[in-house]
């Protein structure tokens, strides 16, 4: 059964008398009547409010990029629009319409919607539940979002494809060889092969080959920042120990922002399965944990900034003023986040062998993680994987069954790096061959991507090139803190050093708080922070102890 036959009820719940009244004295506005066939809101337009029924219905209507048109759901009296988009104000991805009967509807806003949440626990929960049901049976059902027509496999598609999957976005891929109708739309844009992918968003806006942050402007999931206000704490990393940092802050009144050059999740959110993290005996994937974390953010109230890139945190205004506010400078833009606290939760980047043509086979036959997008690519194929932590078992775990064979390349024996439960589910795989003290050396291929990889064996030189189109590469991560030069201390290795010794004269008279760096006022938590422990536990575990030091820190600076 589809997810909107399975759980109908609970992604279109019909209020009681009671709930009703609940909910109005959290509206929003006054009750406004609305013609047949009057449209309340379009795809993709940001701010939209949820509307509840209270006479009438209203028709919910999901459009793809070529502006197909279909019926998702006829709301009547006592039912409820909209999906996660309301939380934030982001591009809603789907339209609504009064029905044939006209309607009269009451309107709740994203701040009102969330004072619902909060202010009435039942009615918050079925409302929550609804959203984030709604958002997936979009995703599932397909008929919604943008289209992308090009080819499945190029770089830039599994980009793009991989950004709209990360950030929870319905989309098509339509391959311009094998089908007439993306053919056809290639010809009528007149769009040549190197401007593929084509993107075209559910409102019918055409971007050529675009970036990331082109796609979230034309879907509205970059939301519009005010250069003025001055926020509680800036959150710089939108993975497991951010996402904490969000939720606790929020939930206690802190204004919070949090920004994120890629999805939420950060590497976390690209892991298949994790089965230790506490109270999820079977397991649940980075992603859905992830999604979870999101929302629940949103409903307190954190405003989530996806894809904006910090290219610098300035600390000059900080140094001539100490009350005066830390400024988050956004890469491609003019926009400068302010804010009174900064907190550090960037992670760590990728680590990439040193390869010379590596970076030609990025996206086109190696990759860093391991999403079912991946691995339809490499569907059925011979694979490799480099990497022995606990990531790296997850998504050999996740990959074998899906593959023809996967050979698995360590530097050490597995015992050393990994979790048990990993290593003894890895050895029961049929189609895994271990290859212990070797390392990658060579690459090669041509335009149409990776077609081989050569691996030496490092006690005896030996080397051996296997025919492969997909190399997934988990060797561990670098900081991420180029972006804090000149402003926080970092170790040796680029890490973020917290609560060490005593702020030096000039900045405040006392000693640094245990997760706050060497500026006053600026925290790290998460992989990027010196010895910090590299688990998803303990990220979120120091994301919600960072706030209650925050509030020392702002009540000190009033």
């Amino acid at each position: 059964m589809s997810l909107y036959e399975e759980r109908f009820e609970q992604m279109f719940p019909v209020l009681d008398a009671a709930s009703i009244a609940t909910a109005k004295r959290f509206a929003s506005g006054e009750a406004m009547t609305f013609a047949p066939g009057d449209q309340l809101y379009d795809v993709g337009t940001r701010n939209v409010p949820a509307w509840l029924v209270l006479d009438g219905s209203l028709e919910i209507i999901r459009r793809d990029g070529l502006h197909r048109e279909s019926s998702v759901v006829a709301l009547s009296a006592g039912q409820f629009s909209g999906e996660v988009s309301q939380l934030s104000g982001h591009g809603t991805i789907a339209a609504c319409r009064a029905g044939p009967k006209g309607c009269t509807a009451l309107p709740f806003d994203a701040a009102h919607i969330r004072a619902l949440m909060v202010g009435s626990a039942d009615l918050g929960e079925i409302m929550m539940r609804a959203f984030i049901l709604r958002r997936v049976a979009l995703i599932e059902s397909g008929g919604s979002g943008s289209l992308l027509i090009g080819h499945p496999n190029a770089p830039d598609a599994v980009r793009i494809q991989g950004f709209l999957a990360r950030n929870g976005y319905p989309y098509t891929v339509l391959d311009v060889e094998a089908d007439a109708e993306a053919r056809a739309a290639v010809e009528r844009f007149g769009v040549a092969e190197h401007e593929l992918p084509l993107m075209i968003c559910p409102n019918g806006t055409l971007l050529k080959r675009p970036t990331d942050l082109e796609a979230g402007a034309c879907l509205g999931i970059t939301p519009e920042l005010d250069p003025n206000k001055i926020y509680d704490v800036a959150v710089v990393g939108a993975g497991p120990a951010g996402l904490a940092a969000a939720v606790y802050g929020a939930s206690e009144g802190l204004s919070m922002i949090v920004l994120d050059q890629r999805a939420f999740g950060g590497q976390a959110g690209a892991s298949a399965r994790i089965e230790n993290y506490l109270g999820f005996p079977t397991g649940i994937s980075g992603m859905a944990l992830a999604g979870r974390a999101f929302n629940q953010a949103q409903k307190f109230g954190a405003e989530i900034a996806i894809p904006l890139q910090v290219d610098k945190l300035d600390c000059s205004a900080v140094e001539r003023d100490a009350r005066a506010p830390f400024r988050i400078a956004v890469a491609g833009t003019e926009v400068t986040v302010l804010a009174r606290t900064v907190i550090i939760a960037s992670g760590a980047r990728y680590r990439r062998p040193a390869i010379d043509n590596l970076s030609e086979f990025e996206n086109n036959g190696v990759s860093y993680w391991a999403s079912p997008i991946e691995a339809k690519l490499c569907e059925g194929e011979e694979v490799a994987l480099i990497g022995g932590g606990n990531s790296a078992g997850q998504a050999v775990v996740f990959l074998a069954p899906k593959v023809k064979h996967l050979h698995l390349i360590v530097r050490r024996p597995l015992e050393e790096t990994m979790s048990k439960y990993l290593i003894d589910r890895i050895k029961a795989l049929p189609n895994v061959t271990l290859y212990v003290g070797s390392e990658i050396v060579a690459l090669g291929g041509d335009a149409a991507g990776l077609s081989c990889a050569t691996f030496r064996d490092r006690a005896t030189a030996k080397e051996i090139t296997y025919p492969l189109r997909h190399l997934f590469l988990f060797i561990g991560a670098d900081p991420n803190a180029d972006w804090l030069k000149g402003c926080v201390d970092t170790d040796d290795k680029g890490f973020v050093c917290t609560g060490l010794g005593s702020f030096s004269a000039g900045q405040a008279k006392r000693a640094p708080h245990p997760l706050e760096t060497t500026r006053p006022g600026v925290f790290a938590i998460g992989d990027v922070r010196a010895s910090s422990t590299k688990r998803v536990g303990a990220a979120i575990g120091e994301g919600a102890a960072v706030v209650a030091q925050i509030h020392k820190v702002l009540a000190e600076r009033a």
